[in-house]
């Protein structure tokens, strides 16, 4: 797979906001956090309704991140993607990978309208490598 999104991987040091992560061990917010760490990437924790994840410090919100991440990958119902599409927007310089089940006609308009870099229904975790 080549395209501008999923390249941001293979940066030098990718550093990954994960939308959604949780201590839930069910949940693909846990899995894919604790994927993405274990194979190396930089990965931070975002959701309001957590304070740590995998004993990371977990932020509320996308601009309390002291660094902006080179992906947002969203792991939560199109709702609240839809709802954080123009917060990602406003950070600059920003890759969206929306994971299967995270988007709706709504996102995929709303992803067009701020013609975000952008991979839909695709799964973080079969295109990420270890970083060694």
């Amino acid at each position: 797979m080549s395209d501008p999104v999923s390249e941001r991987l293979d940066l030098p040091d990718p550093y990954i906001a994960v939308v959604g992560a949780t201590d839930h061990p069910n949940k693909y917010g846990s899995v894919i956090y604790r994927d993405l760490k274990s194979k190396g990437y930089r990965v931070v924790a975002v959701n309001p309704l957590r304070e740590t994840v995998d004993g990371d410090r977990c932020y509320s919100r996308l601009d309390e991140l002291g660094e902006v991440p080179d992906i947002v990958n969203f792991v939560v119902p199109p709702t609240r993607t839809l709802r954080l599409l123009d917060d990602v927007a406003a950070l600059g310089d920003v890759a969206v990978w929306i994971q299967p089940g995270a988007a709706d006609d709504a996102v995929r308009a709303r992803v067009n309208e701020l013609a975000l870099p952008a991979l839909i229904d695709a799964c973080i975790m079969i295109r990420a490598r270890s970083k060694e």
